[in-house]
């Protein structure tokens, strides 16, 4: 009895010490939402250096509680894919100067540093630690700039026309923005990581062309958003040039989609579905959204290598009715080496889809953000798909709720006397 007894105790000791030691958790919700996503986790592995985390939280707030161990508990799968993660904690309560020298606008946000840069984190989920991360990890000087001065689309802009909201989720991921004139310009910037063409409303002039045409020489990257045809008839407004320098080739008339229908949409949203082998639709899975696309392709012999990104409406067809039936091609990258230095282009049969009016639709706003990484060429940062909640609450009929209640009141105290009797009557 007494071997069985210290075998017993040194068995709860040997457990309690492993548990110090090593942990492992289990996250068995439907989802798995309580553990990292696969991209947060790449991430993470991708990070070179410690991360350093300055959490102002109080241990005492009158209606959150313990603010400290929330931080805590939301940071440990953090910690436990990167180690060198290192947490620092700072009562705002009780060192209220340090909180605003800080700038520290509430109870529980972070300073999150990287490398020689910090940035506030103000909303504990996934998402938005994420996001911080891609911004502190992205190389500095990143600069996106959209053509202006022909009623363009503007990154800035707020109309539906715009694509004022896509502008502002590259700042927030850690782009510089801004537009470029070069009617005013001497020439494009040497430091732009990307020129943005969409919807010129009317000519360029010969000389903004050759600029355009020189910073492709040079083996700059382009992102071009082709829209249907203006009023004028003419989709290019004198960017014929370029057109023709990338072999574009553009189908008359805008993709007609009847499976949008289906879905309560109008049937000239194309949908796509279908993705090609690249870095930008890699594990990419969600629907976008191309209102009013024109189908693009590319000629033969251009010295380019060309992939198709997005294929739409497979049962579809184009607006001219002249006998095209889909799939169509509405979005293509295009790669090449020039001066020994690779040069990335992307073309997308609308400028609509980052338009303010339809950038929520689907994963157009996902699609558009990978597109601008890989064509800065900082594909490994990929945006964060939010996860989906799907065991949240437990909706029970009142039928369901009475059985539960009386089993809770009546069922188990009933069954735990009976245990208890059966107990008593087998030791007698």
């Amino acid at each position: 009895m007494k071997t069985k007894a210290f075998l017993l105790f040194a068995l709860i000791f040997m457990l309690g010490f492993l548990s110090s030691q090593y942990e492992k958790t289990w996250d068995l919700t439907q989802n798995g939402r309580h553990s990292l996503n696969e991209t947060t986790l790449q991430l993470l592995a991708k990070m070179q250096g410690p991360i350093s985390i300055t959490a102002y939280a109080s241990k005492n707030d009158p209606k959150f509680g313990d603010v400290q161990q929330t931080v805590k508990d939301f940071l440990s799968s953090y910690r436990r894919a990167k180690p060198d993660i290192s947490v620092h904690f700072v009562d705002p309560v009780e060192e209220p100067k340090l909180a605003e020298k800080a700038g520290v606008q509430m109870d529980g946000e972070m300073i999150v540093a990287y490398g020689k840069r910090s940035d506030h984190l103000r909303a504990l989920n996934e998402e938005s630690l994420a996001n911080l991360l891609i911004r502190l990890s992205r190389k500095e000087g990143r600069l996106v700039m959209a053509l202006a001065g022909h009623g363009e689309r503007k990154l800035d802009g707020m109309a539906n026309f715009d694509l004022g909201e896509f502008g502002s989720y590259l700042v927030k991921n850690g782009f510089k923005t801004g537009s470029l004139n070069l009617a005013l310009a001497q020439d494009v910037p040497e430091n732009l990581s990307l020129l943005v063409i969409t919807s010129p409303q009317v000519d360029l002039l010969p000389g903004e062309v050759k600029k355009i045409e020189n910073f492709l020489d040079r083996g700059g990257n382009l992102l071009w958003l082709v829209d249907r045809e203006s009023e004028s008839g003419e989709p290019l407004h004198g960017l014929q040039p370029i057109s023709d320098r990338l072999g574009l080739v553009l189908a008359p008339g805008t993709v007609v989609d009847p499976s949008a229908l289906k879905l309560n949409a109008p049937e000239n949203w194309a949908l796509g579905t279908l993705y090609g082998a690249h870095p930008v639709t890699q594990n990419f899975n969600l629907i976008t959204v191309f209102p009013f696309a024109v189908p693009i392709g590319v000629s033969e012999g251009i010295g380019w290598h060309v992939t198709p990104l997005v294929e739409a409406a497979q049962n579809g067809w184009l607006s001219t009715g002249k006998g095209a039936k889909g799939p169509f091609t509405v979005a293509l990258a295009m790669e090449r080496t020039v001066r020994g230095r690779d040069q990335r282009v992307a073309i997308v049969g609308t400028g609509e889809f980052l338009a303010n009016a339809y950038v929520g639709n689907g994963g157009n706003m996902d699609f558009g953000m990978n597109l601008v990484n890989w064509l800065a060429k900082d594909e490994k940062l990929i945006s964060l798909q939010p996860r989906a909640t799907i065991d949240g609450a437990m909706l029970l009929s009142k039928t369901e709720a009475s059985i539960i209640a009386l089993g809770l009141l009546f069922g188990l105290p009933s069954a735990l006397i009976s245990i208890a009797a059966f107990l008593g009557w087998r030791r007698k």
